[in-house]
């Protein structure tokens, strides 16, 4: 497990969420351009890949977008 930190781009607050990957995936999807975070961390579900993206958590999304888990 990895501490990654990520400031919320709706809130403006940082967050911290422990996700089962490595340093290695992580530097990889941060300085590779045009990767996709679906290919290097297919094991994430979609809100943990949603918190790589733009640093928002699951309750963040709830509060200021809505249901997460609508489609």
């Amino acid at each position: 497990m990895l501490e990654v930190t990520r400031k919320s781009i709706l809130s403006g607050k940082i967050n911290t969420m422990a996700l089962d990957i490595s340093q290695e995936h992580l530097d990889t999807y941060e300085q590779v351009s045009g990767v996709l975070v679906q290919n290097v961390f297919p094991n994430l579900n979609k809100e943990e890949r949603e918190f790589l993206i733009s640093g928002i958590t699951p309750d963040e999304w709830n509060k200021y977008i809505g249901d997460f888990n609508d489609e």
